[in-house]
């Protein structure tokens, strides 16, 4: 059995005995998010096989490190510490950049990248074997990595293996295994063994950080008295606390102090400690599992300030997980229950954020009128410090919707303020995160305004202040192409590639800047990375098959169309594109079919049109030509190319005066094709004199 492989049983141990028959030696790794939180299992792959890859091969480690370390600090051990950026020096309180599931599905990438090359250097005759243990109970970040290596990976070089019960798994992980072969485990009765009381059963289920699947174990736990079981909790916590990592922290410490002997006190301080450490390595999941965990345990009226922090962290996080709903009644329970200035400023600035750019549809106007109330308290506070960084942050978040509203100079003024402010009141190493945050809107903002040079200094000033954050070298490289200096681009992509994870828009930006200079194996090469990591990116799928269609690999184009097709049922774009490969197949019908889809979605879609005239105009129909022609003129403005097309379909129809007419137009406009208008005026002429 080659393939991946999906096991089915209800007990671990027969599920272990299921892998263990049906593999050869595969590396088996638990997964319960109990234990460790987000990536349970993941970190154990990589301590298994970190040493050997760093000792054989520390360049493939150098290109992954950033990814390998995410969210596994504790991993520095064996490879050294990742490069350090503003955000991961700035005091939590400071902290005013913050990362989501998009940015940790981008770690999760780079990690199996480095499994899927780690396993090709080491590839003999076997594969390389992952079992993926208790995946029913893993956290949402792991069942996730592991639904993209089931996609990405070639079974004959790693060989997936998804051991869980018939519980629920993500839809992702559902549709990865959807063709996976299924092996079910039968249930084996349990063996006899010593009489054990409750009490014994229970210290079994807690020693195993109450991951234990057999009923006995459970039954005990739960037959125990409730003091009993929250010593055992609080002994078991005390064990871990000595060497514990922050996997632990958020896993097992938090669920042990939850259920121990002072749940509102050191349960409420364990999970506060493991929702920050989630919030700032952007684990959205386990950050709305944490706050409302940790909301449930807090008394509102004598921890006020940790109950809104499980509060507004949790609805924050709802967001990346697309729990919209369930963040704004989170937002507006906080407004019900408290009257503390400074959580009203708060929440008004986070509901002012929902609505300018998260619901839809989007409300700027009542995202102002929050927004403004933010401010009002903002500038209100007694303490002068708290009275000028809040000032300052919320003045921001107005400038953020006022951009949003179309006000870019009334924005600029205000990020404007912001950072003089700032400057003449603070020393140069204080609120540092918060100030390139400050710089980074101005630099956008200029942008938007048409000032690029400008945008290009405060870029460039970003990159030598924090040079490992690499959105800053990506949108210095965008101004780059739009000056047409892509030398000085491709630097700025390649750098941030060299740096970053593997973002599938860095890639497809710098896929793109080097289809433009003539490049087309680098940038087939990198739209075809993304494609690997997410094959549902649709501008990627364009890009690609219009490049291969431009390359003349018409089958590699027809395959791309398809697939995006699939993926994306009556895709405009896709079917012309389809459309235009079948026209230079020569399979004008079938052509002609793929183009009257797309344009009875959108009847002035240029290429549609261009490319229908001419499957027309091949047809003997030049009259048909010319609509479709004028049809597309009057939806671009006046293309000298289109009007040389358009004035050689009027030749056809015998009309030479309106094809003149149409040459002469072309002539007067730049980038004509001076040459072959000339050509056709003269065919046009000699047509008159007959």
């Amino acid at each position: 059995m080659t393939g991946h492989l999906r096991i089915v049983g209800d007990r671990r141990e027969d599920r272990l005995r299921a892998i263990a028959a049906h593999t050869g030696k595969a590396l088996v790794v638990r997964c319960h998010q109990r234990l460790r939180g987000p990536y349970t299992g993941v970190d154990t792959v990589l301590r298994a096989v970190l040493p050997e890859a760093y000792r054989r091969w520390p360049d493939l480690v150098e290109d992954h490190r950033v990814a390998l370390l995410y969210g596994m600090p504790e991993l520095a051990h064996l490879i050294g510490p990742p490069p350090r950026t503003l955000a991961d020096d700035a005091p939590y309180e400071e902290r005013t950049r913050f990362f989501g599931a998009g940015w940790v599905r981008c770690m999760s990438q780079g990690i199996v990248g480095f499994l899927l090359e780690y396993a090709r250097r080491i590839h003999s005759d076997t594969a390389f074997e992952i079992a993926f243990e208790e995946a029913h109970a893993a956290e949402a970040t792991t069942q996730e990595l592991i639904a993209l290596l089931l996609r990405r990976a070639d079974p004959r070089r790693l060989r997936v293996v998804v051991s869980a019960t018939r519980g629920t798994l993500s839809e992702e992980l559902q549709d990865a295994l959807a063709d996976v072969t299924v092996l079910p485990v039968p249930r084996t009765p349990e063996q006899p063994v010593e009489d054990r009381s409750p009490g014994d059963w229970a210290a079994v289920h807690v020693e195993g950080d109450c991951t234990d699947d057999d009923p006995r174990a459970l039954d005990g736990y739960q037959r125990t008295d409730p003091r009993t079981r929250a010593r055992l909790h609080d002994r078991r916590a005390d064990s871990l606390e000595r060497t514990a990592t922050w996997g632990i922290r958020v896993g097992a410490i938090a669920h042990h102090r939850e259920h121990g002997s002072d749940p509102a006190g050191a349960g409420r301080a364990a999970l506060l400690a493991a929702q920050r450490h989630a919030v700032a390595t952007g684990f959205s999941a386990a950050v709305v599992d944490l706050g409302l965990r940790g909301r449930g345990l807090t008394d509102p009226r004598s921890h006020e300030h940790d109950y809104w922090e499980f509060t507004r962290e949790a609805a924050a996080a709802c967001i990346p997980v697309g729990r919209l709903e369930q963040s704004m009644e989170l937002y507006q329970s906080l407004l019900r229950r408290f009257t503390d200035p400074k959580i009203h400023m708060m929440t008004s600035y986070a509901i002012a954020m929902l609505h300018t750019r998260f619901l839809k549809p989007r409300d700027h106007e009542l995202a102002v009128q929050w927004q403004h109330n933010a401010v009002a308290i903002a500038g209100i506070l007694p303490d002068p410090a708290e009275r000028l960084t809040y000032s300052v942050f919320h003045d921001n978040g107005l400038a953020l919707v006022e951009m949003h509203r179309g006000n870019l100079h009334h924005a600029l003024a205000l990020v404007e303020s912001c950072i003089t402010r700032l400057d003449e009141r603070l020393d140069d190493d204080q609120w540092a995160l918060h100030r390139s945050q400050l710089l980074y809107n101005r630099a956008r903002l200029l942008v938007a305004l048409g000032r690029p040079d400008e945008a290009h200094a405060d870029y460039t000033r970003l990159v030598d202040i924090d040079p490992y954050y690499t959105d800053y070298l990506s949108e210095r490289a965008r101004i780059s192409r739009d000056r047409g200096d892509f030398d000085a681009a491709l630097a700025d992509y390649d750098r941030a590639v060299r740096l970053a994870p593997p973002f599938p828009e860095l890639y497809y930006n710098r896929g793109t800047a080097r289809a433009q200079v003539g490049d087309h194996r680098g940038a087939l090469g990198d739209f075809t990375l993304v494609l690997e990591m997410e094959p549902r990116d649709l501008d990627t799928r364009i890009a690609r098959a219009e490049l291969l269609l431009e390359t003349g690999d018409l089958d590699a184009a027809e395959t791309d169309t398809a697939t995006g097709l699939r993926l994306h049922p009556g895709e405009l774009q896709l079917l012309c594109l389809s459309g235009t490969v079948l026209l230079q197949r020569d399979q004008l019908d079938r052509a002609l079919a793929a183009f009257d889809g797309a344009l009875a979605k959108d009847p002035r879609y240029p290429a549609a049109l261009i490319n229908r005239a001419v499957v027309h105009f091949q047809q003997s129909r030049p009259e048909m030509a010319v609509a479709d022609l004028t049809a597309a003129l009057e939806a671009v403005g006046d293309d000298p190319d289109i009007l040389l097309n358009r004035g050689i379909a009027h030749l056809a129809a015998d009309r030479p005066d309106l094809a003149l007419k149409d040459f002469d137009q072309a002539l007067t406009l730049p980038d004509a094709d001076t040459t072959e208008l000339q050509e056709q005026r003269r065919l046009c002429t000699a047509s008159s004199a007959r």
